[in-house]
């Protein structure tokens, strides 16, 4: 639906837009041990910059709530405290100096992949007679370099200068092993679950679909419960008896080790479809953000899913339109594995790097 314009006010000279930021208050409790290490690194991978000891703001977006939310589930969960604050200024700082403090980080980050860019093509270029036998591991160092880029580009909230240094790296590099052979796919070894038992059911989930919570509804309903009905409530204390809980903190449905909710339903059901796993790799790098597929769609398809849940205030018509893009995603995606062929794919990728 085109939103109503907005009535202008007559002879009113424009004012500066006023940003809105989000603040993350922390407090870790002192076990786990490594929960300061998690905390710390998933902070960085969102993009999250410090402000005050304890203190992290980013630019306020649904995108960045549904980090801080799922971080402070997380905290909350292993015995600490966290609070998510919205607010129109940041302590002493004015929003210009916040925006230049952000540029100049992903700046530092855009640089130090080009630097390593540029000092894996000089040893590929001292070593031109060798380059056939390293072509596998060229591809390899590729293919890092283009997941470290889509991870600084998906956090470069205000487009910082070194960003087309390093694409032109990426093409003079991509040129460099453009004579490589392709992986091979193999295929994954799935934890089925009973699909009787989870027919016909009510599934809730947390309010504000975002990419992981529209990709799993789908998922559920187009090859686990076809007549699944999907509600809201807070957190699962909140769930009714008989519900099915998903992509909430300490449920069966969740984040589970390095997998989000939508690979991990993929795990429990069998779901071994290759379109499916290529929509994982997706999800997973969007809901994530640490980098592991570089799926190239993520990016456009991060900024579909904002810009469906600035549009649409009802949770329900807005994780049926989520619903919606992710059917398109797959038909496009099967589409292609027929046309292709055999292809390798996200989670395939995933479980050779893990066995390395």
């Amino acid at each position: 639906m085109t939103p109503a314009p907005r009535k202008l006010e007559p002879a009113a000279a424009p004012a500066p837009e006023s940003r809105r930021w989000l603040l993350f208050v922390h407090q870790l409790p002192s076990s786990p041990s490594n929960i300061r290490v998690r905390t710390w690194r998933r902070l960085q991978q969102i993009g999250a910059l410090v402000v005050k000891q304890a203190v992290y703001v980013l630019p306020d977006s649904p995108v960045a709530r549904e980090d801080f939310e799922w971080l402070k589930a997380e905290i909350e969960g292993a015995g600490g405290q966290a609070s998510v604050f919205s607010a129109d200024n940041v302590d002493a700082w004015s929003d210009d100096a916040l925006v230049e403090k952000f540029r100049r980080s992903r700046e530092a980050d855009y640089i130090q992949v080009a630097r390593e860019i540029e000092d894996v093509l000089r040893r590929l270029s001292s070593r031109r007679k060798e380059q056939g036998s390293r072509a596998p591991r060229a591809h390899r160092l590729l293919e890092g370099f283009r997941q470290r880029f889509t991870a600084v580009e998906r956090v470069d909230f205000f487009g910082s200068a070194g960003r087309d240094r390093v694409v032109a790296l990426l093409d003079q590099f991509a040129r460099r092993v453009s004579n490589a052979s392709p992986r091979a796919a193999t295929k994954a070894s799935p934890d089925d679950a009973s699909s009787e038992t989870y027919r016909h059911r009510l599934w809730v989930t947390r309010p504000r679909p975002g990419v992981d919570r529209m990709a799993s509804a789908w998922l559920i309903r187009r090859f686990i419960d076809p007549d699944a009905r999907f509600g809201f409530v807070a957190d699962r204390e909140g769930a009714p008896r008989e519900a099915v809980p998903f992509d909430m903190f300490g449920v069966e449905f969740g984040h589970h080790g390095g997998n989000c909710t939508f690979e991990t339903l993929c795990q429990r059901f069998g779901v071994t479809d290759v379109a499916v796993a290529r929509l994982a790799g997706v999800v997973h790098d969007l809901d994530l953000k640490d980098r592991q597929f570089g799926a190239p769609e993520a990016p456009t398809v991060g900024s579909v899913i904002e810009g469906l849940q600035l549009a649409d205030p009802v949770d329900d018509t807005l994780l049926e339109h989520g619903m919606t893009l992710f059917e398109a995603l797959y038909r496009a995606f099967e589409r292609s594995a027929r046309r292709a062929g055999p292809r390798p794919v996200a989670r395939q990728r995933a479980r050779r790097a893990g066995r390395r």
